[in-house]
């Protein structure tokens, strides 16, 4: 019988090297002998595995590491902050954003730019992100970083394995495929072949973002099995079952933005009626606290001014934005209990620019929430999972971005690894 791919000498070796750099990635400066026993090989099988990492350029020797015995000390392995680097990119329906990390998830370089996108062509919103792509390329080639990959962040429904946006309600975008605009960035002149593109709803990669980054600074990581609702004009949320997306068959799954909470409500962008956008959504929150949403946006631009805007409000006490808030959260929460008593996370995350407002829109949320979540048999707990807000904020979907694009090196880091002078990683 033939072996499995995987399981051919290939294959193995192709494992045991990822295994290792997401080893060193996540927990060095780390000795040799720490790696080898946190995946399980012996010393001997780890040696060969990290001079081949060594020689890519992906890790590097640092200090020396105590041994507790006898002998010379070792040195201790960290990933390199040169070479590969993960290139995020997001489209919102007021900015574009662009920044890259580096295998020790640190972002080496960002920019941003206001941008009126809503009912704008997807050829000039490529064009000013190409532009924003090049300063950013251009920047880290200075520090000796190249592009592994670019992932590119959208507010709307992305078609499954594909570049194609298949419907972005609040950019006015159907059937929108970003490859052929990106076709200079993804391969640039000189360049001996692409730098892989993914296109992704922007709620997916901030629920990444969470599951990657949310821990530190004493707090802890989201649970295996959780919820993640962002906002911007929109509302977005991911679904993660044993740390992995809950993707659907055709990649969709997530919309809550456009579950019905009051069916005979107002008609929504998606074709719908009383959709949680119509209520919870910025522009609905800004109508329902007495502010045109257009004047506002046109008196405060860029990615969050209105929704800082609110929070400013609501602190001063303003009744009808507070009151707006209320209605909001209380909204989410009849959204959230249908998902909820579905799926039986262990947790909702509040990301995006719902963070900023958690003050005035968790309390409603919670007692819907409680209301009307079924009770855990184990317990005898009435009420739903814990909600807790995100610290990443609105950069959860940029940074998720980043990070997402370095998955082909963190894989498969020989085959993703070319020469330093190449812009493909």
């Amino acid at each position: 019988m033939t072996a499995p791919s995987g399981d051919t000498q290939h294959g193995i070796r192709r494992r045991n090297l990822a295994r290792v750099l997401r080893t060193v990635a996540a927990q060095g400066p780390v000795s040799r002998p720490a790696v080898a026993a946190r995946i399980g090989l012996t010393r001997a099988g780890v040696a060969p595995l990290v001079d081949e990492l060594l020689r890519a350029g992906l890790l590097v020797e640092t200090g020396r590491a105590a041994t507790g015995g006898r002998g010379r000390p070792g040195t201790e392995l960290a990933v390199s902050d040169r070479g590969p680097a993960g290139i995020g990119a997001e489209i919102g329906v007021d900015h574009l954003a662009v920044c890259a990390v580096d295998l020790r998830g640190r972002v080496r370089a960002r920019v941003a730019a206001d941008a009126a996108n809503r009912h704008r062509a997807p050829g000039p919103v490529l064009r000013q992100l190409s532009g924003l792509l090049a300063e950013v390329t251009a920047e880290i080639a200075a520090e000796g970083l190249r592009p592994a990959g670019l992932t590119v962040a959208v507010p709307g429904l992305v078609a499954r394995d594909a570049t194609t946006v298949v419907h972005a309600p609040n950019l006015g975008w159907r059937a929108a495929d970003l490859a052929p605009g990106l076709a200079g960035v993804t391969a640039p002149e000189g360049g001996s072949s692409a730098v892989p593109l993914t296109v992704e709803n922007e709620a997916n990669l901030g629920a990444l973002a969470e599951l990657r980054l949310g821990g530190g600074a004493g707090r802890p990581g989201p649970p295996p099995d959780f919820v993640h609702v962002s906002a911007e004009a929109g509302i977005g949320a991911a679904v993660v079952v044993d740390g992995q997306l809950l993707r659907g068959a055709r990649g969709f799954a997530g919309e809550l933005g456009h579950v019905p909470v009051y069916p005979d409500g107002p008609p929504c962008d998606c074709g719908g009626r009383g959709c949680l956008e119509q209520y919870a959504g910025e522009p609905a929150v800004l109508r329902a606290g007495g502010l045109t949403p257009e004047r506002a946006a046109a008196a405060h631009p860029g990615p969050g001014a209105r929704i800082a805007l609110l929070a400013r409000r609501a602190t001063d006490g303003d009744a009808a934005v507070v009151r707006a808030l209320h209605e909001a959260g209380t909204a989410l929460g009849i959204a959230l209990a249908g998902a909820v008593n579905l799926l039986d996370p262990q947790a909702v995350v509040l990301g995006g620019a719902l963070a900023g407002l958690a003050p005035w829109v968790l309390p409603s949320l919670e007692r819907e929430l409680t209301l009307r979540t079924a009770v855990t048999a184990e317990s005898g707990r009435v009420g739903g999972p814990a909600v807790t807000v995100s610290r990443l904020g609105a950069d959860g979907p940029l940074l998720g971005a980043a990070h997402a694009a370095l998955q082909g090196v963190l894989d498969d880091p020989l085959h993703c690894c070319v020469p330093a002078h190449s812009p493909r990683n």
